[in-house]
C-alpha cells in the first residue's frame, strides 16, 4: 500500500512511521506541518528509505492536500495530526479548534472527494482512519473500581483539547454515515516511549532530574492514567488499519494504570539506578526534587481502557509491562542527548506552560 500519514513528524506519527518502513513493504507519505512538536530527527532511520517522502503541508489547507492525493495517489490515510497538550489547549485554545476540528473537516472532504473518483476497486479497499484519545470520554472519577472506558461509553471532555478531540471524532463518524466514506477510529491511552516532545510528563521529568531541576506534580498526584508503550500503539494502529472493520472504534490501552506520584517515584528510582552522580549538590535523591504545584484546571482524575474489542476481534495486546516500557525509555533518553539538547534549544526549555497561574 501506499499510506498518506498527517502528523508523521509527531510523537506518535513518527513511531508509526518506523514501524511501516521496518516491518511492511508499504509506502509512506508524511503530510506535516512541522509546528513546534514536529521533528524530522525522529525519522532519521526511515527518510533514506525509498518507500518514504516528506510533504511540509498544513492539513487545514484543502489545496495543498488536494495537490498531495493527486499526487501520490494515496491507498489509505492514518490521520495522527492534531495539537495535542492540555496544558496548551488551556492557554489558546484556538489552535486546537483550528487543527483538530478545521483540520480534520478539510482533511475529510479532501479524502472524500479523492475516494469518489477511485476506480471500484480501490475506491473498495481504501480507508481513513483516525486516531484519537481516551481524553474524549471524560473522567471515571476518584473510585479505582470504576468500569474502564468502553468504545460505547458517552463523550464527556473536560478540556478544551479533548472537546476538540471529541468533536473531531463525531465528524469522521458523521463522514461514514452520511457519505459512506470507510473510516475506522482508534482512541488511546497515554502514550510514553523515545522520541516524546519533552513536554509531556515523563520526558518532561526524566530532563528535569538529569538538569536537577523541580520536579512539578499537580495537586497530590493521584490523578490515575492507563500507559501505552508508543511501539506497541504503532503496531496497533497499524492492525487495526488493516483488519478493523469499516465504522467501528478500537480503544488501544497499555493495561497499565499508575497514578502520577507513582510514576514521577518510579523514574527517580530508575535515575538512581542509571544515573546515582547528580547535578545538584543539594540533594541526596531525585525524589528530593519532587515539588506539588496547583493542579490543572478541570483535571481528570482518571482514565482506563478496556482493551477486550481489539484484542478479541484482532488479536493484539500491549507487548511490554510498564516497568519494561519505561526502563528502555528512560535508557534512550540517556543514549540520545543530543536528540533532546536539539529539542530544548528551540523556543520550549522545560518551562511550565498553559495556565501559568495553575499549570506544569
Amino acid at each position: 500500500m501506499k499510506i498518506l500519514i498527517t502528523g508523521g513528524a509527531g510523537f506518535i506519527g513518527s513511531a508509526v512511521i518506523r514501524f511501516l518502513i521496518e516491518n511492511t513493504q508499504d509506502t509512506v507519505v508524511n503530510l506535516d506541518k512541522l509546528t513546534y512538536a514536529g521533528n524530522l530527527e525522529s525519522l532519521e532511520t526511515s527518510i533514506n528509505s525509498d518507500r518514504y517522502i516528506f510533504e511540509h503541508k498544513d492539513i487545514c489547507d484543502r489545496q495543498a492536500l488536494e495537490n498531495a492525493f493527486s499526487d501520490h495517489q494515496p491507498d489509505a490515510v492514518m490521520h495522527l495530526a492534531a495539537e495535542s497538550h492540555v496544558d496548551r489547549s488551556i492557554d489558546g485554545p484556538s489552535e486546537f479548534i483550528e487543527t483538530n476540528i478545521v483540520g480534520t473537516y478539510t482533511l475529510l472532504e479532501t479524502a472524500r472527494s479523492y475516494w469518489q473518483n477511485l476506480d471500484d476497486a480501490r475506491k473498495s479497499s481504501f480507508r481513513f482512519h483516525h486516531v484519537s484519545t481516551d481524553e474524549v470520554y471524560g473522567d471515571l472519577g476518584e473510585t479505582e473500581n470504576a468500569d474502564p472506558f468502553t468504545e460505547t461509553t458517552a463523550y464527556a471532555p473536560s478540556s478544551p483539547y479533548s472537546a476538540s478531540k471529541a468533536s473531531s471524532d463525531h465528524l469522521v463518524r458523521a463522514w461514514q454515515r452520511t457519505y459512506g466514506l470507510p473510516v475506522v477510529i482508534t482512541n488511546c491511552s497515554n502514550n510514553y516511549g523515545p522520541y516524546q516532545f519533552p513536554e509531556k510528563l515523563i520526558p518532561h521529568m526524566i530532563l528535569n532530574a538529569l538538569q536537577g531541576k523541580e520536579l512539578p506534580v499537580y495537586g497530590d498526584g493521584q490523578q490515575i492514567r492507563d500507559w501505552l508503550y508508543v511501539e506497541d500503539h504503532a503496531e496497533a494502529l497499524y492492525k487495526v488499519m488493516t483488519e478493523g472493520k469499516i465504522g467501528e472504534t478500537y480503544n488501544i490501552g497499555g493495561c497499565n494504570e499508575k497514578k502520577n506520584l507513582d510514576i514521577v517515584e518510579t523514574l527517580c528510582n530508575l535515575l538512581e539506578e542509571f544515573v546515582p552522580e547528580k547535578k545538584s549538590s543539594n540533594i541526596s535523591s531525585y525524589k528530593d526534587l519532587i515539588t506539588f504545584v496547583k493542579d490543572r484546571p478541570g483535571h481528570d482524575t482518571r482514565y482506563a481502557i478496556d482493551n477486550r474489542k481489539i484484542e478479541k476481534e484482532l488479536n493484539w495486546k500491549p507487548k511490554h509491562t510498564f516497568e519494561t516500557g519505561l526502563r528502555k525509555t528512560v535508557q534512550w533518553y540517556l543514549d540520545n542527548e543530543t536528540w533532546w539538547q536539539r529539542v530544548l534549544s528551540g523556543a520550549y526549555q522545560l518551562e511550565r506552560i498553559g495556565d501559568q497561574k495553575n499549570a506544569v
